[in-house]
């Protein structure tokens, strides 16, 4: 079965817990690396972020329950690499 290395989630959170905290506990799931969280919009109650997860063999089911026991909701799967390496997007016409 592939390995998924490469998720980039775009969540709606509350603001506590922080990033560093639920960066910190993503990054302690198994196969996972590293966890970069960015807020790109913010209001009173909630907070807009990506968060991009790399590792070896990331469980996507655990870093979504984990979210969501968070208090966090996916918007949407942004982009997922799998396999043996990671590959970046190539440049297209369209891009």
């Amino acid at each position: 079965m592939g390995r998924i290395r490469r998720l980039v989630l775009d969540t709606l959170k509350p603001h506590e817990p922080g990033i560093i905290e639920m960066a910190t506990q993503l990054s302690e799931l198994d196969g996972i690396s590293a966890v970069n969280i960015s807020i790109y919009e913010m209001d009173r109650k909630v907070e807009n972020a990506k968060i991009t997860i790399e590792g070896e063999k990331i469980d996507h089911a655990a870093v979504l329950s984990l979210i969501e026991e968070m208090g966090g909701a996916i918007h949407s799967i942004d982009e997922v690499v799998a396999g043996r390496i990671i590959i970046d997007d190539a440049v297209t016409l369209q891009d």
